[in-house]
């Protein structure tokens, strides 16, 4: 199957990562779905199309293949697209792996992974300004903490990477599947990354993804590391929970 609708970076990201003793997690956006006008807000019903489905299941396959990693865990946001993405990945895991792949995708049914439900405190107050700004002026706006109804852009990122923590893989040549939305993947990486604003170019396309591991036995001590788009990234939880406040 042909990988040529698959994001550049991604295939960059991975002469990047550690070595296959050390476990990683792959949080993605989920794989080409059908389009809609919107300022880049669409609803939870659009599906993946059969070109999306072909790619998921490409890069699924390619991503074992080329590092030598087995799929041991895998979660999901409940909405169809993304759980579509996710069964499709592992099935192409499997059509390369002589070790077993999980087949169990643990639906996170919280919020943690729906937009923008995990950076929420009230969506009646919050829901208006997703609308009205759309979703990049949305995220611009939470990163710099200037909406109602919103968790505090720290907070709601650390909510995230601790789920990603928790459900990170621990043997070697493990690789977890964390696949989401990109309102939730845009506002990760500006944050993590200081960023103050991004523009539509920093956009996370449908099935780019973000590489993130840990160093450390427990999550407010440990140091988390990623790859992005071709760049490495450090910071220390830690000295990041003290930016909260």
């Amino acid at each position: 199957m042909s990988l040529n609708l698959l994001p550049e970076s991604m295939l960059r990201a991975m002469d990047l990562l550690p070595t296959a003793q050390v476990p990683v997690t792959l949080f993605t956006r989920h794989s080409l779905r059908e389009i809609v006008d919107g300022r880049g807000l669409s609803g939870y019903d659009l599906q993946l199309t059969s070109q999306g489905r072909e790619l998921a299941y490409a890069w699924g396959e390619c991503l074992i293949e080329n590092t030598d990693r087995v799929i041991q865990h895998c979660i999901s946001s409940p909405i169809q697209r993304c759980v579509d993405t996710a069964a499709l990945m592992i099935e192409g895991a499997d059509a390369v792996s002589a070790k077993n792949n999980t087949h169990h995708i643990e639906i996170i049914e919280q919020g943690l992974l729906v937009e923008p439900g995990s950076f929420v405190l009230d969506i009646k107050q919050a829901a208006p300004y997703f609308r009205e700004q759309g979703a990049l002026g949305f995220i611009n706006s939470f990163v710099n903490n200037a909406l109602p109804g919103m968790k505090h852009s720290i907070r709601g990122v650390l909510d995230v990477l601790e789920l990603i923590y928790e459900t990170h893989p621990t043997n070697n040549n493990g690789l977890s599947l964390a696949v989401s939305h990109d309102t939730i993947l845009a506002a990760i990486i500006a944050v993590i990354s200081r960023r103050t604003r991004i523009d539509q170019s920093e956009w996370p396309e449908m099935m780019e993804g973000l590489f993130v591991w840990f160093e450390g036995d427990d999550f407010a001590d440990s140091q988390l590391k990623w790859v992005w788009r071709g760049q490495l990234g450090s910071l220390s939880i830690r000295e990041f929970q003290r930016l909260e406040w």
